[in-house]
């Protein structure tokens, strides 16, 4: 349900399972049909459950978060016990939802008890065996309800906050998980990273320090990133990558320019440094190989970059060496940018270099930093894919989410991050 662009169905295709994703937003359908991916396109509060009846192994819900997420106007918080009443009502075969849609605030807050309705239908016919639900954390408590609810139906049930970045997700998302199973005791998956790395121990495996969104784009970030960018040409007087008013991305610039792996982190050398030397060790996309670059006495500032996570007064501001901020789009918060400050030992005389302009991020940047694949066939304009973006769980989460109930054994390296 709410099946978005197929931040679940990814890693459900990887796993060898089918799955059917019911959406409304023909966007995220165009999306999810470029994917390959089996959908209906319906209002999910209408589509009847009968026909699914006898079919269902999982159950998979991602309710709109507008109107509960920080990043919206919050109405879906004053509409909470209507939605609360709602799921009660559902639970026990009553179908309440138009009376109490008419006095809801927001009428995408009532969507959060749909799966209520589905589920009750199901359980008459002893399905599903497993069910996961992912919404932001203001919907824990009704979480809560649904699970103290789906107990008494014979399931374990866990419900929590977990943090994308613990999964190796190169994003600090924090996000609200059902999890319930009628055959196996339901519990969170066990965290494989952490913001400081872990060393194996006689408690358990270690775990590995939280994925930077230098090393998943692949920008050359180092045990010790200190991501930068040349902004003075090279020799001969070559172009900044970045001049001032420039609108291009950070990914156009690298066709300026060759990311070099150095000890204090990624920095973008212009091409005209050296002679021959980008022809001779830069990969197709652009990405530097291991050589080492030559240095340039012309050199004039570096740049450290970090990603703002939108236009607000509060946004999280990250460097490339640390994970994204949780990555949202909208009307309040609808850019999300790289944003520069001088390296200060690249000054010199004293001098203030001109600070580049904020750069947008591209959607599929946005889309690897939420490990969809680089390549994934993003529809529409780049408003329609960045709101699928943002809306959309994080598919490596979801892996992890859904591997035990499935019986299957998760191997990160199938979520690979950069191309």
């Amino acid at each position: 349900m709410f099946a978005g662009p197929g931040g679940w169905s990814v890693p459900l295709h990887r796993f060898g399972v089918r799955d059917v994703g019911l959406e409304w937003d023909e966007w995220a359908c165009r999306t999810r049909a470029a994917a390959g991916l089996l959908t209906i396109r319906t209002d999910v509060a209408m589509y009847p459950v009968h026909v699914f009846a006898g079919r269902v192994w999982g159950f998979i819900a991602s309710p709109p978060c507008q109107a509960w997420s920080m990043a919206g106007k919050r109405l879906g918080l004053v509409d909470q016990p209507l939605v609360h009443r709602a799921v009660a009502d559902l639970a026990a075969g009553l179908d309440t939802r138009t009376k109490l849609l008419a006095v809801c605030r927001d009428e995408r807050s009532l969507l959060a008890a749909e799966p209520m309705r589905y589920l009750h239908a199901l359980n008459a016919v002893g399905e599903p065996e497993w069910v996961a639900m992912e919404e932001v954390p203001d919907v824990l408590p009704l979480w809560r309800q649904y699970a103290a609810i789906l107990r008494t139906w014979g399931f374990s049930v866990w419900c929590g906050i977990l943090n994308s970045a613990d999964y190796g997700v190169p994003q600090t998302r924090r996000r609200a998980i059902l999890l319930a199973s009628r055959v196996r005791s339901a519990e969170p998956p066990a965290p494989t990273h952490a913001q400081v790395a872990e060393p194996e121990s006689l408690f358990g495996p270690g775990r590995a320090r939280w994925v930077s969104m230098a090393e998943a784009l692949g920008w050359g970030a180092t045990d010790r990133p200190v991501p930068t960018v040349c902004a003075g040409g090279g020799p001969g007087g070559g172009p900044e990558p970045f001049p001032s008013g420039s609108r291009k991305t950070l990914a156009d610039a690298r066709e300026r320019g060759t990311w070099i792996p150095r000890g204090d982190g990624a920095v973008l050398q212009s091409r005209h440094e050296g002679a021959g030397w980008a022809a001779r060790h830069s990969t197709r996309d652009n990405r530097a190989a291991a050589a080492p670059a030559p240095t340039s006495s012309s050199e004039a500032y570096r740049w450290s970059w970090s990603l703002r996570s939108n236009n607000q007064a509060n946004a999280t501001v990250r460097a490339l060496s640390e994970p994204a901020g949780t990555l949202f789009f909208g009307h309040r918060a609808n850019e999300c940018t790289w944003v520069a400050e001088p390296v200060p030992a690249s000054a010199q005389d004293g001098e203030t270099p001109a600070v580049p302009e904020p750069i947008r991020i591209t959607a599929r940047e946005a889309g690897v930093l939420q490990t969809f694949p680089a390549d994934y066939p993003w529809a529409g304009n780049k408003g329609q894919q960045f709101s699928q973006i943002g809306n959309a769980v994080p598919p490596l989460l979801a892996g992890h989410l859904l591997a035990p109930h499935l019986g299957v054994t998760l191997d990160p390296h199938d979520f690979t991050l950069a191309a």
